[in-house]
């Protein structure tokens, strides 16, 4: 079965439906199933607004209760980015946090999906933890750079001696964009552009793709002791700019080299080493081909098809195509 974008999105949706049969607990915790069944704030937020989009206000209210009580254990209304049964301190079950350090797309997430709610369901709780959320992202996590206002991965471990480790998959375009629309604050519109300018200059490999980490010093390379790949963080960036319509030939150019690549091969990478030119010998996943099929498409998205979501696809694959959808649904170019 095929669907076509523009359908009405409701709490009935098949796809969002087997997703939440399949990942999200009746507590409202949501589980990675390709992370040994952690919880974390990216997921958290992500399925907060995947919510909103399917008019599923019980299931939001159920998994922003337990991210704050679970998550929200900082003093300065950051979140916690990782939670695991396994790291539960004996006799103190309601505390499994072990790294209090925050993730900034996870909290991007998470403030984006509040302010929706808020102007879908009006309630003011949602607009004072937005609102708290989103002011606590701009006073702690962006920098001002020489290359503009840059956004801290988390608040500990990436401004170094030689530079600032940066991930720009971290730069969730479209909530930049709304959140400066509700916090017109001019260090959101220098992010965005910083985005954009680090993405214009952030070529490596055949294919001149961007790292899923670099290193913002002197110039921009890819960040020493982290894999050198285009893999599962940076493979989100298409699918924002593209969302928040700030996509143009030139940004969308190596992307669709790279997976233009593969048009006639009888799968897509994965990841491909940006050192070597190597790739993964394994297909994608069909998040990843639903990124990849609407990077290729664009800019005539609006008559492509997508698959449905099944069984066989793991926690990032489907909420990868669930974001697919939603971008296709609510916001045609």
């Amino acid at each position: 079965m095929l669907l076509m974008p523009g359908i009405n999105a409701s709490a009935a949706d098949a796809d969002w439906t087997l997703f939440k049969q399949r990942f999200l607990q009746v507590d409202g915790r949501v589980i990675d199933s390709g992370q040994d069944g952690v919880s974390h704030t990216e997921g958290q937020g992500m399925t907060m607004l995947l919510a909103v989009h399917f008019n599923d206000q019980a299931t939001f209210d159920k998994i922003w209760q337990w991210t704050r009580k679970n998550l929200q254990v900082r003093n300065d209304k950051l979140l916690a980015w990782r939670w695991s049964a396994k790291d539960c301190v004996a006799g103190k079950s309601d505390d499994c946090v072990a790294d209090k350090n925050n993730a900034s797309d996870g909290d991007l997430f998470v403030a984006w999906a509040l302010l929706r709610a808020h102007r879908k369901w009006n309630s003011p709780d949602y607009l004072l933890a937005a609102t708290e959320s989103i002011h606590a992202i701009r006073n702690l996590l962006l920098r001002k750079t020489n290359r503009g206002v840059v956004l801290l991965p988390g608040i500990e471990g990436f401004d170094k001696p030689e530079g600032m480790i940066l991930n720009l998959s971290y730069w969730v375009f479209p909530a930049i964009k709304e959140i400066a629309k509700f916090d017109p604050a001019p260090e959101w519109q220098d992010l965005q552009q910083t985005g954009i300018n680090l993405l214009l200059e952030g070529h490596f490999g055949r294919w001149g793709l961007p790292p899923d980490w670099i290193l913002l010093g002197d110039k921009l390379s890819i960040a020493p002791n982290f894999s050198p790949r285009f893999s599962y963080n940076a493979v989100r960036i298409p699918l924002y700019l593209i969302w928040s319509k700030s996509d143009s030939n030139s940004l969308l150019a190596p992307f669709k080299n790279y997976w233009g690549h593969f048009k006639n091969a009888k799968f897509i990478s994965a990841w491909t080493n940006l050192y070597d030119n190597s790739i993964d010998s394994y297909d994608a996943s069909l998040g990843i081909r639903s990124i990849a099929q609407l990077t290729l498409a664009t800019p005539d998205f609006p008559s492509m098809r997508i698959s449905t979501l099944d069984t066989n696809q793991d926690y990032y694959s489907s909420i990868l195509f669930l974001l697919v959808k939603t971008m296709l649904t609510e916001h045609p170019h």
